[in-house]
């Protein structure tokens, strides 16, 4: 893990930790709860979400529409959990740029039958009214391994 050269280490582990308070234990905990609301709370309304692998680049308005109840109803009996891992964490005082994989798990709690995805995401995170805010997510599979998401460095609390 990689983070900036120009602050001190305690300055570093403070941003570090303000991240990951602010950020990714409320992103994952939407992730598994399904809490749209929450989840859209960790984004600036300035969102940009980058899906590399599709070249398609969309905004808040687009990347939070209102999901279908069919579509929710058809993911009602899966179970979804998330890990981060990260390779590079670079921040200062009101920007952050991070990069590393996601291990997404869905089980269906009917019939046990279990899907994983991993991918590689590249984040850049933004202060805003002293909250930290995600400003653009992409991500890809491409570099995307078990392998690389087990050398990366975990998510500390």
């Amino acid at each position: 893990m990689l983070l900036t050269g120009f602050l001190s280490s305690g300055q570093e582990n403070k941003l570090t930790k303000e991240i990951n308070q602010q950020v990714w234990l409320p992103f994952i905990k939407a992730f598994g709860n399904d809490d749209d609301e929450l989840f859209k709370s960790v984004h600036s309304k300035d969102v940009a979400r980058v899906m590399q692998d599709n070249n398609e680049i969309i905004g808040y308005d687009k990347y939070f529409k209102k999901v279908p109840d069919s579509i929710k109803i058809k993911w009602r009996d899966w179970k979804k959990s998330i890990e981060l891992r990260f390779i590079q964490r670079i921040a200062s005082d009101d920007k952050a740029f991070e990069v590393g994989y996601y291990r997404s798990i869905s089980t269906n709690v009917k019939t046990g039958e279990q899907r994983t995805g991993i991918g590689k995401f590249h984040v850049l995170l933004r202060k805003e009214s002293g909250t930290w805010k995600i400003l653009m997510d992409a991500d890809t599979k491409d570099g995307a391994s078990e392998e690389n998401f087990n050398k990366a460095s975990p998510l500390q609390e």
